[in-house]
């Protein structure tokens, strides 16, 4: 491919406007995932910070009361809504109590009532403290997600917005090829998505336009994946612009619209000649069905490894029984994978209260 011989006149040029665009999700996606980052921030925040500060000084109330459920969706996402009554000092007190964690736990929820030591008012329930590590990774994962997912999405918003106000001024523009991830018809024009990730100063940034209808992009070549189109960077902006089959998007007289096409001609006669053979290349590239399903076989067989050799690692050298990963694992276990393992773990701590999912009915002592 030797865009050398494309012929751009070397004055600078304008393009027309609205030759970069956004889809419409990006403006009302980005406060939406800000607000349920912040409804998670709200709903779980204090009360991870309140079962931290419990953690610290833990004392279980043997005659308190809760009333309370647990609900799961998703198959893994629980949560526990709990009303707790105790007496402490002299005092009653009332307080309600929700928790969120992911668990693989089928049936009923064993938990009781435990306050701070060193200050009564805060109480939750002992699942809430067995599920703590579980519920700031949780919490974490979904901040980390949302908060990136809506700063990359700012962020290539304020680029485009950027970029269009640069195309209002000519500049020199430069040939680039760019691949075609994603080419769409809508109301009989296309909408089509395309990353700077064919050329040797690749920026791999992805952007979308849509072309004015009757217009193909230039297609001039093949990768594995993907088709190669022209595109020109006007001036020094950070987005490439996708050129039409007939130039239209780029301010040029008809006489000098005439010979650049003219100078695409033999790339366009070379695509047309070899398009077939490349894509027929392609599909003989591409992992066949049986391939794909032995990659997703190893993949749950490496993972189900892992699982299983930290669940030993845990019950025969873990420094405390209390680990949260260990913890969760071995009460997930099969019941008698379950009882060898808090038979070997209360081998090794048997001075000490029994983890999560060894629990006897005072959540304390062996099972």
């Amino acid at each position: 491919m030797n865009l050398a011989q494309i012929k751009l006149p070397s004055r600078p040029l304008s393009l027309k406007r609205g030759v970069i665009s956004v889809p419409p999700a990006y403006y009302f996606s980005i406060p939406v995932l800000v607000a349920i980052l912040a409804v998670m921030l709200v709903a779980e925040g204090p009360g991870i910070l309140r079962d931290y500060q419990i953690s610290k000084d833990p004392l279980e109330i043997e005659n308190g009361d809760i009333n309370g459920s647990c609900k799961t969706r998703k198959a893994i996402f629980t949560t526990c809504e709990a009303e707790l009554s105790y007496d402490h000092g002299g005092v009653s007190y009332k307080k309600d109590v929700e928790v969120m964690f992911v668990d693989f736990h089928s049936g009923d929820y064993e938990t009781g009532l435990v306050i701070s030591a060193k200050n009564p008012e805060l109480a939750t329930i002992s699942l809430g403290l067995d599920m703590l590590w579980n519920r700031i990774i949780t919490l974490g994962v979904f901040v980390a997600l949302l908060g990136f997912g809506s700063l990359a999405m700012l962020f290539t918003l304020i680029r485009v917005l950027r970029v269009r106000l640069q195309l209002r001024h000519a500049a020199p523009l430069t040939v680039i090829p760019v691949a075609l991830t994603a080419v769409a018809e809508k109301r009989s024009r296309l909408f089509v998505t395309y990353a700077d990730t064919v050329r040797d100063g690749k920026t791999k940034r992805q952007s979308f336009t849509h072309l004015e209808r009757g217009r193909i992009p230039v297609v001039v070549g093949h990768t594995d994946k993907h088709d190669v189109a022209l595109a020109v960077l006007h001036g020094n902006s950070a987005l490439p612009v996708l050129i039409d089959d007939q130039l239209e998007r780029i301010d040029l007289t008809e006489q000098e619209r005439a010979e650049v096409l003219a100078s695409l001609a033999p790339l366009l006669a070379n695509e047309t000649q070899s398009g077939v053979a490349a894509q027929g290349a392609a599909i003989k590239k591409g992992p066949s069905l049986l391939r794909r399903l032995g990659t997703f076989v190893a993949i749950v067989a490496v993972i189900i490894v892992a699982v299983f050799g930290y669940w030993l690692w845990y019950i025969t050298s873990a420094p405390s029984q209390f680990n949260s990963p260990g913890m969760h694992i071995n009460n997930m276990l099969p019941t008698a994978l379950n009882e060898w393992g808090c038979a070997r773990l209360q081998e090794r701590f048997s001075d000490g209260p029994a983890p999560f999912g060894c629990t006897a009915a005072d959540y304390r002592s062996w099972k």
